[in-house]
């Protein structure tokens, strides 16, 4: 068989016979085999030409880092190597030689072969079904903390080693809140005896007009609210804040129940918090009239579960988080009804009851585990999502669809394990709990491994609802996006192999990229919205150290999100493939080479 018939994994393997450079492209490949045949008379040339050609791939791939590298010639380290080849390549093309621009070219355009990695979705959605039935058996969620979320984390462990990988749970202590029994809230209009008083307004009243509202329908807890237990007859009003930046509108709520109408320009829950503390207000309700209006449910805003910076709001107290000031978002059909008959509350005498079970002082446990296929070196690759959810719905795009994203591609990186042997680094897969109130497991992770990630990271790839409805109203976006240009960079490259190969896939999607390379807190850095932040910014030591690298997926059209709603009925497993493809085909490429 010639040359020029054999697979490029033929080749490599034909080159490491003659202890021959291996890598580049198959035409670059069959080019050196070709010249190699044809002379070996120019020893110094081909020995110039294949440093050229074998630049590795590493962790900064960017050409400025490449023409700064040194490269070993007969044994020689030779500093700023790629500006001294440049200025061998000039001469030689000035004075006839062989060297010249194709062979520059061809170490500048660093065109990798990639081979794409497969993904099974329907192992993705029944992985996404496990997790979603380990809910929670009133409320759905997994929420931090609880036996759900443990029960979520020892089931992503199991199935870590299950594919035959070795794998860890570690447990951190995280500022915590614990919903401990059912909430409610009511009201009652008492009845009218006129010409006589009412002698038990709410109380023995027959005549009362008594609603109740529905907890994850009407209302839903927020993050580390506090507790409160207020009766008709404590005679609580409702004062209305409108979107909450009129401070003198708060001094007139202290002791009553503040409702706040969240428009497009309201605050943070961190802010709106801090006020209701700083006022010290009975109550707090947040009228949701912002997100998934007539989506969920038509004509209403149905209330999502937000936390509050834990942090920010005690640097914004000063240290002070009060067991006793409930904090609620209520739908916008809800907080209509509400206001409507408390602004008439000199004629009808309504009278609200609340009742928030909340214990948020202390920390509460959360998971990590991890599986682990180790590495020649160990230097890093990490994936992740995380496996905790809102109380208050099942979360299957928040995250289970990232989770179960994690868990195929442990799946089938096991698998590349056996056909392929020992990676040249080290990969983990990683699920984290305590996302939903802070990142506060992944934080806690960095943290613990600050010194390791900083010197080991090549990249961190996280997967937070990276699904797409496939729906012509919703939209079927996906973007990926990056903090370093020189991962982008391969990105575009795998995506353009993946539309070419597979499609049928692609097709059915508009797949967006992004670099987000700027500073922390800025509009082109990366959002620290998401277990990638820690990745990116926390692992940063000093001001001489570069942020971690990191690749994140946001998939589109999920109007469910943090609400009752978001359960296994739109989940749409095919859209995972996408970003779980691309970013595993890097991710091999990384760890593999051109195998």
């Amino acid at each position: 068989m010639g040359y020029a018939e054999m697979t490029s994994a033929e080749l490599t393997a034909e080159l490491k016979r003659l202890n021959l450079p291996s890598s580049g492209n198959k035409d670059e490949k069959l080019a050196r085999l070709q010249k190699n045949e044809k002379t070996e008379s120019s020893v110094l040339e081909q020995e110039v030409l294949d440093a050229v050609l074998v630049a590795e791939t590493s962790e900064d791939s960017s050409l400025a880092s490449r023409m700064k590298a040194n490269r070993e010639v007969f044994g020689t380290q030779i500093p700023m190597f790629g500006i001294l080849v440049v200025t061998l390549l000039l001469l030689s093309i000035a004075g006839g030689g062989i060297l010249g621009l194709p062979a520059l070219m061809s170490w500048l355009e660093d065109d990798p072969e990639y081979t794409l990695i497969d993904f099974d979705p329907a192992q993705a959605r029944d992985r996404a079904n496990h997790l979603v039935d380990l809910g929670h058996p009133q409320w759905d969620g997994r929420m931090s903390g609880s036996q759900e979320e443990l029960a979520a984390a020892e089931s992503n462990k199991q199935n870590f080693t299950e594919y035959g990988m070795s794998a860890t749970i570690e447990v951190f202590d995280v500022p915590m809140f614990e919903i401990q029994s059912d909430p409610r809230i009511h009201y009652c209009i008492p009845g009218d005896y006129s010409p006589f008083p009412n002698p038990n307004p709410c109380g023995i009243d027959a005549q009362a007009t008594r609603v109740e509202f529905q907890h994850r329908f009407d209302y839903v807890i927020q993050g580390y609210s506090g507790t409160g237990n207020y009766q008709f007859g404590d005679d609580l009003n409702i004062v209305n804040l409108s979107n909450g930046s009129d401070d003198t509108l708060w001094s007139q709520a202290t002791g009553e129940v503040g409702m706040v109408w969240g428009s497009a320009g309201v605050a943070s829950n961190t802010d709106i918090y801090a006020k209701a503390i700083k006022n010290d207000l009975a109550a707090l309700f947040l009228v949701n009239v912002k997100y998934n209006c007539n989506k969920v449910v038509a004509d209403d805003c149905v209330p999502i579960f937000k936390t509050v910076d834990i942090e920010g709001l005690m640097d914004q107290t000063g240290g002070n988080l009060p067991e006793t000031i409930p904090f609620v978002q209520l739908s916008k059909k809800m907080g209509e009804e509400l206001s409507d008959l408390f602004e008439q509350r000199e004629t009808n005498d309504v009278k609200i009851g609340i009742e928030i079970d909340v214990d948020n002082q202390g920390t509460r446990p959360v998971r990590v585990p991890c599986g682990i296929i180790q590495g020649d070196d160990d230097k890093l690759i990490i994936f992740g999502a995380h496996h905790d959810t809102v109380y208050n719905g099942p979360g299957a795009i928040d995250d289970t669809s990232g989770t179960a994203s994690v868990l195929e591609l442990a799946r089938q990186f096991g698998i590349m394990y056996g056909d392929l042997g020992t990676p040249k680094h080290t990969i983990k897969f990683c699920t984290w709990g305590g996302e939903e109130e802070g990142l506060h497991g992944s934080k806690a992770w960095v943290e613990k491994y600050q010194k390791t990630l900083a010197d080991n990271l090549i990249i961190y790839i996280n997967l937070d609802m990276n699904h797409v409805d496939r729906d012509a109203e919703r939209g079927n976006s996906l973007t990926l996006f990056g903090n370093y240009q020189s991962d982008v960079d391969q990105v575009k490259n795998i995506v353009s192999l993946l539309k070419s190969q597979r499609p049928e896939l692609t097709s059915n999607y508009t797949i967006n990229i992004r670099t987000l390379d700027g500073a922390k807190n800025t509009e082109t850095g990366m959002p620290y919205n998401s277990d990638h932040g820690p990745f990116v910014y926390d692992t940063v030591q000093d001001d001489n150290d570069k942020t971690g690298h990191a690749l994140v997926c946001y998939g589109s059209g999920s109007y469910e999100y943090h609400t009752y709603a978001d359960d296994m009925t739109r989940f749409n497993e095919e859209s995972l493939a996408i970003s779980s493809i691309v970013y595993g085909t890097y991710a091999r490429y990384l760890a593999w080479g051109e195998v």
